[in-house]
């Protein structure tokens, strides 16, 4: 039986800008993702069963909808089809949950990439990445980057990809306590959503913002209050459609010295920005150390 515990990391929305909406509903984006150093923790655990089963340290999280359980039998029924699997191959996952939900962080996305990343290496599948980010892609449109593992400029809807290095500073990231919709957010009337097309690599943070940050900044005051008070110390931003924050730091130092500022009702994490997802990493030293002992 096979046990492999692997990290789930946050991402953050460096920019995020809307530059139109399609006839389906969907928009048309630009944004700038990066990685942390924080995150969830999934465990995977070989059964000799077919059930694929889920347990999570937030109950309310274990059910048929988490992404998790959607990634893992979206990879084994796909693999079917494609006569790569032949045996009954089940697992237990267990999430250790440290990431706030309908918080801008990619939990989930990040959660089912890691499982999809984890199960093709358990289960030993020929798949490469463009094709495990495409199936990724049928569950969510920020599941491609945490697949392909490198820090990245988006476009469409989150699934062209180029790959990007932006400066690996330290960040505070602030959740005040509020859960946000992203449906809700890309549904309202009021988004803004005629930004410019950005002519990439041509950024910075002067020159760019998070189109979301104004609408949530009036929907949700406690959002609007955490980033007043976060500006007082770095330049601050909203991530995804919230509704946690970011101020980008120098230092740890800096950074950590902050967080002890924070106000005691809002929860928050300092973290380093990261160009590679570490669970790409971890997977290809597991390949090597297998690789070596096979020989």
């Amino acid at each position: 039986m096979e046990v492999l515990t692997l990290p789930a990391v946050a991402k953050l929305n460096l920019f995020l800008h809307i530059v139109g909406q399609r006839e389906n509903g969907y928009h048309n984006l630009q944004t700038l993702f990066q990685f942390v150093d924080f995150g969830d923790s999934l465990t995977f655990t070989s059964k000799q069963t077919a059930d694929i089963t889920l347990s999570c340290t937030e109950p309310a999280l274990e059910s048929a909808d988490n992404l998790v359980l959607k990634a893992a039998q979206l990879l084994r029924h796909d693999a079917k089809q494609l006569g790569l699997l032949h045996l009954a191959h089940g697992v237990h996952i267990h999430i250790d949950k440290r990431l706030p939900f309908g918080g801008g962080l990619g939990g989930g996305s990040s959660d089912a990439a890691t499982t999809l990343l984890a199960l093709r290496h358990l289960w030993q599948l020929p798949i490469n990445d463009d094709q495990l980010a495409e199936l990724g892609l049928q569950l969510g449109a920020d599941i491609p980057v945490f697949v392909r593992g490198h820090a990245a400029f988006a476009e469409g809807v989150g699934e062209h990809l180029q790959l990007a290095e932006p400066p690996c500073l330290w960040y505070l990231v602030v959740h005040p306590g509020v859960e946000i919709s992203t449906p809700s957010i890309f549904k309202n009337p009021e988004l803004k959503r005629d930004h410019s097309p950005l002519k990439w690599p041509h950024w910075s943070w002067e020159t760019t913002t998070n189109d979301c940050e104004p609408l949530v900044r009036r929907l949700y005051p406690e959002v609007a209050n955490a980033l007043d008070w976060l500006v007082e110390y770095a330049p601050s931003r909203l991530t995804g459609t919230g509704a946690c924050i970011f101020g980008r730091f120098d230092s740890e130092t800096l950074a950590r010295a902050a967080l002890q500022r924070m106000p005691a009702h809002w929860t928050g994490f300092v973290a380093r920005g990261l160009n590679e997802n570490p669970v790409c990493q971890q997977l290809r030293q597991a390949s090597t150390v297998n690789l070596t002992n096979q020989d």
